[in-house]
């Protein structure tokens, strides 16, 4: 019979997995392999992803790897911008591609914009506008417009940003640095091909490493891969099995290591739509049931702040002359002075990162 798991025992692995618990010395690289990317899209949030995870983090180094093209940010798991190693970007992509490519025809895309398209000859044509080289978004939908004048322009650059492997390159995604998106073609960017020989067998163990114990459904909600029942019954042996209070099947490495309940976990504050919140379909290990925050509401750049390992709130930094403020709504009305005194020691820091030649102060401002 498996061992089960409590909540508990989850939440401490998977923050001691994030590298929440406490912040690494690894380097950005290796940070970014071992979590297999970042969600980045937007500019801020894998700064902030890294800052609550390094120890002396320079963001610097994440802007001259972008110029140095040994990372990039390109849409991989999900659909979503992540940030990621050239090498990963290469490896990854053959297997999310073939579902990012299914998006565009599917009935409701966009009203309806490529019913009774033929998939192959919107990919030619849009390898031919793309070309080899960066091209604005901007001048994309134009090109797109004029070559399907009788379909809508914006949702056409769509479909082409799903049918092909592209990625933004810098100065966007660079420190600072909000600019529109510039898309090229991975292959020409990197000047290497797509590996399609990288096992997925290997990324899901991976995935495991960063994120695990995991259900096959949680695997499915990280990667919207298929099949992956039969991934895990290749692994066989690199793997061992567990349950979970509700009795699901839990898979994980087979020396994964389970963290210790009763560890402390400090605050952490991370970029929205961080992937420790989102890699999971049952994420009830990090976001407690009930709770009056919903996913849904990190928008317009709202993100999540962590006490005692569990979402408790939703923050957002503004800056106004020479201040720069750090609202945050708790979920559960007033926090102890304790708690308080922490989370506003831990905004304070992420103040001095994101903003340090303002006057930082943090603020709280209610219950979502």
């Amino acid at each position: 019979m498996s061992d089960v798991l409590t909540n508990r025992v989850l939440n401490r692995t998977l923050l001691a997995r994030q590298h929440l618990l406490e912040r690494s010395t690894l380097g950005i690289a290796e940070m970014l392999e071992h979590l297999i990317g970042l969600q980045a899209q937007d500019v801020p949030p894998p700064f902030v992803a890294l800052f609550s995870r390094l120890t002396d983090f320079d963001p610097n180094v994440v802007s001259a790897g972008l110029d140095d093209r040994s990372f990039v940010r390109i849409t991989l798991m999900r659909g979503t911008i992540h940030l990621v190693t050239a090498q990963d970007a290469l490896r990854i992509a053959p297997h999310v591609q073939p579902q990012l490519e299914k998006v565009p025809f599917r009935k409701g895309f966009h009203f309806g914009a490529t019913v009774g398209m033929d998939p192959d000859d919107v990919r030619a044509r849009g390898e031919r506008l793309l070309g080899d080289e960066p091209i604005a978004a901007a001048e994309l939908r134009k090109l797109a417009a004029a070559e399907w004048p009788d379909r809508d322009g914006q949702a056409m650059l769509q479909v082409l940003l799903y049918l092909l492997p592209v990625l933004q390159t810098p100065p966007r995604g660079k420190w600072k640095h909000n600019n529109r998106p510039v898309w090229a073609r991975t292959e020409a960017w990197l000047g290497r091909p797509l590996d399609g020989s990288y096992p997925v067998d290997d990324l899901i163990e991976r995935y495991l490493r960063a994120f695990g114990p995991a259900t096959t459904m949680d695997m499915q909600a990280w990667s919207k891969l298929v099949g992956l029942k039969e991934v895990v019954e290749r692994l066989g042996s690199r793997l061992r099995t567990y349950t979970d209070e509700s009795g699901r099947t839990l898979y994980d490495v087979a020396d994964g290591e389970l963290a210790d309940p009763d560890l402390p976990a400090p605050v952490r504050y991370l970029g929205w739509y961080d992937n420790a919140l989102l890699s999971h379909k049952d994420r009830t290990r990090i976001v407690p049931e009930g709770l009056s925050i919903s996913l849904a509401s990190m928008s317009a750049n709202r993100s999540a702040m962590l006490l005692d390992g569990y979402l408790a709130g939703l923050y957002i930094v503004r800056t106004e002359g020479d201040r720069a403020t750090l609202e945050l709504a708790t979920a559960h009305g007033p926090l102890s002075r304790r708690d308080a005194d922490a989370v506003e020691a831990e905004g304070l820091a992420l103040l001095d990162f994101l903003e340090p030649d303002k006057t930082p102060t943090v603020e709280f401002v209610g219950t979502r």
